[in-house]
C-alpha cells in the first residue's frame, strides 16, 4: 500500500473535520483535490499538487529532496498557529511534523518535512513594515532603549527591508552577505557577515520576536519578557518555534561605500591586520571586514577584482599570483558625499598601518545598496549560465583564534589544493558581540574566525569540481579538526545522529534539551535538522 496518498487524504479529512473535533472556529471552503482555503483564519490555503510538493522539497544545497504531504501558504499568524495546534492535538499517534520554509536557502534539507507539512513563510501577510524612528541616539551605543527599529514579518526578505528602511534614511545594523533570505531563516541560525565584528550577528540586533511554539501558542518575547523563549529561538535552528514577526534595530543609513581589496602572501600578516582592525581601539576604522583565500591560481587574478572598475591601478591590474596561496582582505567604509574628504583621510591613515602587498590595492566607490546587494549580481550571472541551481556542499566553521594558523596550514596547504568553484571566506569576529544565552554554539575564545568553504559542484561527480570530491574534502577537514582538538564548531551545522548533536552543543546540550521539552515537547518542528525524531505511540 502506498501510504502517501492515504496520508494526504487523511490530512484533508482531519483538517476538514477539525471544527467538530477541537471546537475551534476554523471554516474551510473551496476544497479541491489540490488545495483548500482557510477563510476564517485569514485566507491562507493548503496545497497538495505535485508542483508545490516538489518545490517544497528543493533548497539551495540541492542535495536532499524530501517531499511533504502538504504545503501551507499562510496569510496570517493564526493560519500558522492553528495548523501547528491541530498537529499538536493529534498527539503522539500522528507522524505529522511541520517545517517553516523561507527563501529555501538551506544547504542540507533543514527546511524540509518528509511526509509532513511545509509552511511557506514568504506567503505570510502582516499589515506591513512598521518603523519606529526613535530618539536621537549614538548608533554605536549598546543602549537600545529608544533606538529606531522596524517590525517585519518572519517571511520578509532582507532586501525588501533594506529598500523600505532607506526611504526613512535608516538601515539594519548587521547583515548577511546575501540579502535574498528571510528574516526568520537567518535569525534561526545567526546571520553573520562583515559587520558582525562591530554589531554582532543579526541575532544580536533583534529587540523583540513573535513566536508560534510547537504547541501552537503565539508568544511575544524579548530579553525582558519571556526571555527564555527569546534566547532559545535565536540561533535555535527552528527547534522551539516559528518566527512570525521580528523587531529589527536600525541605525542612520549612509548613501555611499568605499570598497577596498588588498592581497597578502603572508598568512600571519593577514590575520594580524584583520585582528588589529576589529580590536576595540580600531573598531571604527571600517564598517565591514571580511577576507578570502585564493589557492593555486596562476596568471592574472582578474577574478578577485571583477567587481571593480577596470581603470584601477595598472600595477594591480597586472599582478600575478605565480601559483602562490594568497589572502585577500576586503574592507568597506560607509559615508555620505559631504564627508568625502574626511573619509579619504581616514581610509588612507588606516591603510597605512596594514602590511599588504602595496601593488595590489583596489579601491572603488559604490552606492550603499550596490555594496550590500553585491552577491545578487553574481547570482544573476550564474543563473544566466545555468550554474546557480547546482549542488552546494558548503562547509561553514567557527575556528578559535588560537588554532587558526594550525587550521590554515593543513586545510589551505594540504587539503584544499586549489580554489574550487566558489569563494573560501575567512574573517574574525568578537565574541563579546554575541549573546551566550542564545542557542548558537561558538568557540570559547574572545576572537574566533568564520571560515566558509562555499563550493559549487558543477563538474562530473568524479572530478575535482564534482560533489564526491568536494564532500570528501569537507570530511577530511572535519576529521582533522576533531582529531587535533582544534575546538572548531560548525555554523549552519548538519549532523545525522543525536550523539553528534550532543557533541556539537557540548555544555549547552542539556539546556537545549530542556528548552525543547518545554516549547516543542512532541518534536513537531524542523524535522529536517535531524536533531530530534518525533516519538510515535501506536497504542
Amino acid at each position: 500500500m502506498n501510504i502517501i496518498p492515504f496520508l494526504r487524504s487523511f490530512t484533508i479529512l482531519f483538517l476538514s473535520c477539525v471544527t467538530i473535533i477541537t471546537r475551534f472556529d476554523w471554516c474551510f471552503s473551496s476544497i479541491t483535490s489540490s488545495s483548500f482555503s482557510l477563510n476564517a483564519v485569514g485566507g491562507g490555503h493548503f496545497s497538495f499538487d505535485e508542483t508545490s510538493l516538489r518545490n517544497a522539497a528543493k533548497d539551495f544545497g540541492n542535495r536532499f529532496q524530501y517531499q511533504p504531504i502538504a504545503v501551507m501558504n499562510p496569510e496570517s499568524v493564526s493560519d500558522i498557529a492553528n495548523t501547528i495546534k491541530h498537529v499538536w492535538l493529534m498527539g503522539p499517534t500522528s507522524h505529522l511534523t511541520v517545517a517553516a520554509r523561507g527563501h529555501a536557502h538551506s544547504l542540507q534539507g533543514q527546511a524540509q518535512a518528509p511526509n509532513g507539512i511545509v509552511i511557506n513563510m514568504e506567503s505570510l501577510k502582516l499589515p506591513g513594515m512598521h518603523l519606529h524612528l526613535g530618539a536621537d541616539s549614538d548608533s554605536d551605543s549598546d543602549s537600545y532603549s529608544d533606538s529606531p527599529y522596524v517590525d517585519v514579518s518572519g517571511g520578509e526578505l532582507w532586501i525588501n527591508i533594506l529598500h523600505e528602511t532607506l526611504r526613512f534614511g535608516l538601515t539594519p545594523r548587521s547583515w548577511t552577505d546575501y540579502l535574498h533570505l528571510t528574516v526568520g531563516g537567518t535569525l534561526s541560525n545567526a546571520g553573520v557577515s562583515g559587520q558582525a565584528f562591530r554589531h554582532g550577528p543579526q541575532i544580536s540586533n533583534v529587540q523583540q520576536l513573535e513566536i508560534v511554539t510547537g504547541t501552537g501558542q503565539v508568544v511575544n518575547c524579548s530579553k525582558d519578557e519571556n526571555g527564555e523563549l527569546f534566547h532559545s529561538v535565536l540561533g535555535g535552528l527552528g527547534q522551539f518555534g516559528i518566527i512570525t514577526r521580528a523587531r529589527i534595530l536600525l541605525e542612520p543609513a549612509p548613501t555611499m561605500v568605499k570598497w577596498i581589496r588588498v592581497l597578502y602572501s603572508d598568512f600571519t600578516a593577514f590575520t594580524r591586520d584583520q585582528e588589529k582592525l576589529i580590536s576595540s581601539e580600531n573598531n571604527n576604522a571600517f564598517d565591514y571586514i571580511e577576507g578570502f583565500v585564493i589557492i593555486n591560481r596562476t596568471g592574472l587574478l582578474n577574478n578577485w577584482r571583477s567587481t571593480f572598475n577596470p581603470q584601477d591601478p595598472i600595477q594591480a591590474n597586472q599582478f600575478k599570483s605565480d601559483g602562490r596561496t594568497l589572502f585577500c582582505l576586503e574592507l568597506a567604509k560607509y559615508f555620505n558625499p559631504q564627508d568625502i574628504d574626511f573619509v579619504n583621510e581616514e581610509v588612507e591613515k588606516h591603510l597605512s598601518y596594514l602590511h599588504y602587498i602595496e601593488s595590489t590595492l583596489f579601491l572603488t566607490e559604490v552606492t550603499y545598496v550596490e555594496f550590500l546587494d553585491r552577491v545578487h549580481v553574481s547570482e544573476l550571472k550564474l543563473r544566466s549560465k545555468g550554474l546557480w541551481d547546482v549542488p552546494h556542499p558548503w562547509l561553514n566553521l567557527f575556528v578559535p583564534r588560537s588554532n587558526i594558523h594550525k587550521f590554515a596550514e593543513v586545510v589551505f596547504g594540504n587539503i584544499l589544493t586549489e580554489t574550487s568553484n566558489g569563494p573560501v571566506l575567512i574573517y574574525p569576529v568578537n565574541k563579546s558581540k554575541w549573546d551566550n544565552r542564545s542557542s548558537v554554539v561558538t568557540p570559547d575564545e574572545e576572537v574566533f574566525y568564520l571560515v566558509g568553504i562555499l563550493a559549487s559542484a558543477v563538474g562530473d561527480s568524479s572530478g575535482n569540481d564534482g560533489i564526491e570530491h568536494i564532500e570528501g574534502e569537507n570530511r577530511r577537514i572535519l576529521e582533522y579538526c576533531e582529531r587535533n582538538n582544534l575546538g572548531v564548531k560548525q555554523y549552519l551545522p548538519h549532523y545525522n545522529t543525536q550523539e553528534e548533536w550532543k557533541a556539537h552543543f557540548g555544555p549547552k546540550w542539556e539546556s537545549f534539551l530542556q528548552r525543547k521539552s518545554v516549547y516543542d515537547p512532541l518534536a513537531i518542528l524542523a524535522p529536517g535538522q535531524r536533531i530530534f525524531q518525533k516519538a510515535i505511540n501506536f497504542s
